[in-house]
């Protein structure tokens, strides 16, 4: 399993990391390798489009034709639950007029029926949140070997 991560790759940004990035996957995804990628594209079109004047079709463009995820997991936690974790509120975005705008975005993307998102509830305990991840990724994991790779938003 390989492990990527947006946040570890902030010095490539836009369309460069998206051309970096589109080729790499698909390789490593050819050659069996199973990747576990922490926000790929649909936190950056969620929050994006969560700003004024940026609608979410606009958002998702860069990403059309990334490999098709085989499972995303959206993991959900009340307002007012994040806001009692540590740190929670140093981000730009962690206030919750911002947070409201940005899930409604993932609620329409989550509407999108041809993706297989599942969520997960974030309130409960660490070890009960990591076998939910763990079970759901499992069997996605086994199915997907059987299935052609395809494309997002295509």
């Amino acid at each position: 399993i390989g492990f990527l991560s947006w946040d570890n790759l902030k010095p490539i940004s836009g369309l460069k990391s998206i051309l970096f990035f589109r080729p790499l996957i698909k390789a490593k995804l050819s050659q069996g390798v199973t990747l576990v990628v922490d926000r790929y594209a649909f936190s950056g079109v969620a929050f994006t489009s969560a700003k004024e004047n940026f609608s979410l079709d606009w958002c998702k463009q860069p990403d059309i034709g990334l490999p098709k995820p085989d499972l995303i997991l959206f993991l959900q936690l009340q307002l007012v639950d994040a806001a009692t974790r540590g740190e929670f509120g140093h981000e730009r975005y962690e206030n919750g007029t911002f947070q409201e705008r940005a899930l409604l975005c993932f609620q329409q993307l989550m509407s999108d029926k041809t993706l297989n998102w599942k969520v997960v509830d974030a309130s409960k305990s660490i070890e009960d949140v990591h076998e939910e991840i763990r079970a759901l990724s499992e069997d996605v994991i086994l199915c997907a070997a059987q299935r052609p790779l395809g494309e997002l938003w295509k």
